[in-house]
């Protein structure tokens, strides 16, 4: 079965993060129907490249050379395909080779398997318990679990120490292979390999593993009870479904929009109240577009939101057919190359992806200047290096000599 046609639990791994802190986002947004962005089909291509990759290496009878090569000439038929996707998807290759080159013997290998974890969900759900991870191994007392992120935002970089996603995937594989191997330790691993030390890799042992089970079967439990509470937040609500509709998020952040308790506050405030106040509006303004694109849907539906309507955008004109148009124009006398065509380059990038990475660095690269980019303002979790205007002694001595 392909990525895209693949079912997805109610309580999937994927997800783990927000039902688990969540619960009661699990029913709300049942039913509610999912949408895909263009990111997310190029993610779900490139999972198609690494998995190919991944089974060539361990299973060749599987997947030959042959075979692969076969596979990625048809994927460069893909309009989202980029060149770039072969050398990321051998980073991930790379990982998982060196990984399993430094284990006593050859490890047991499984890519794209579906496990499950419906032992720790509650009665009635316990097929709604389940996720396919990337590649699993397994060698001996250690299980490997290791996930491929696609991702090229710094503030998407995934950290694998906790990560409720592969610690369920590799609760649903112990459960699975617990009889053939001596399982003792799971060995987690998060590889981004568009991010610069794009590697992320945590370890703990199946008591710790199993620990962290039993909260997944209380908050399951607790989603499936009817009674189950509501913890809108910026990353619990950022994929949920029910986001746009969800009252408790609305009560939080119009709380958060007009009753902030900052202190007492004097007339102008400090820079500790500004950094405060851009936390709590970020969801604020996020919420707010979200809605609006809720109402506007509602409305186009010939739904009424009271104190709303929908009216058509500024107009823009376009050629039925320039080709004929333009013929007409230079027959009554108007010069095509001083009137009606403008000499432009590609960009960069549009050559760098027509010519390919590596012929463009060969042949134009001695060309090309980084530009550093506009300051923007992040929130000090990014892992990015903080920037200053501010001259230091170092740069003051460099401009004098």
């Amino acid at each position: 079965m392909g990525h895209k046609e693949r079912a997805h639990a109610l309580f999937g791994p994927s997800s783990a993060h927000r039902w688990l802190e969540c619960p009661g986002s699990v029913l709300l947004e049942k039913g509610m129907p999912d949408t895909a962005s263009e990111s997310a089909a190029e993610g779900t291509l490139a999972h198609e490249l690494a998995e190919m990759k991944v089974v060539n290496y361990f299973y060749p009878k599987e997947i030959s050379k042959r075979k692969l090569n076969a596979a990625i000439k048809k994927m460069k038929e893909n309009e989202l395909w980029d060149d770039e996707m072969l050398g990321h998807t051998d980073a991930y290759i790379d990982y998982i080779r060196d990984t399993s080159l430094g284990l006593p013997s050859q490890p047991h290998m499984d890519a794209e398997r579906r496990w499950d974890f419906g032992r720790y969900m509650p009665p009635g759900y316990e097929g709604e318990g389940y996720g396919t991870a990337d590649c699993t191994m397994v060698q001996g007392s250690r299980l490997f679990v290791i996930d491929f992120k696609y991702g090229k935002s710094p503030a998407g970089r995934v950290s694998a120490e906790r990560n409720p996603q592969m610690m369920l995937y590799a609760l649903g594989a112990y459960e699975a292979l617990k009889m053939l191997y001596p399982i003792k330790e799971a060995r987690l691993a998060i590889v981004q390999p568009r991010l610069p030390d794009g590697i992320s890799e945590w370890s703990c042992s199946i008591d710790e593993l199993q620990e962290f089970g039993e909260h997944v079967r209380e908050q399951a439990a607790l989603a499936v009870s009817g009674n189950a509470g509501y913890s809108p937040g910026e990353d619990t609500c950022r994929f949920c479904r029910a986001r746009s509709r969800c009252a408790a998020r609305a009560e939080h952040n119009v709380k958060l929009a007009f009753s902030p308790d900052l202190g007492k506050k004097p007339p102008l405030i400090s820079n500790g109240q500004v950094g405060e106040y851009l936390r709590l509006g970020a969801g604020v303004a996020k919420w707010l577009a979200e809605l609006k694109d809720c109402a506007l849907a509602e409305c186009l539906a010939g739904n009424e939101v009271p104190g709303w309507k929908a009216v058509e955008g500024r107009s823009a004109r376009e050629w039925t057919d320039m080709d004929a148009a333009f013929a007409i124009l230079e027959k009554s006398g108007v010069a095509p190359e001083e009137m009606l065509w403008e000499r432009k380059p590609l960009t960069l990038a549009q050559v760098e992806k027509m010519i390919g990475k590596k012929d463009f660095q060969d042949t134009a690269g001695s060309y090309v200047a980084v530009r550093r980019g506009k300051p923007a303002l992040v929130q000090e979790t990014d892992s990015r290096e903080a920037i200053t205007n501010k001259i230091t002694a170092e740069e003051a001595f460099k401009e004098e000599k």
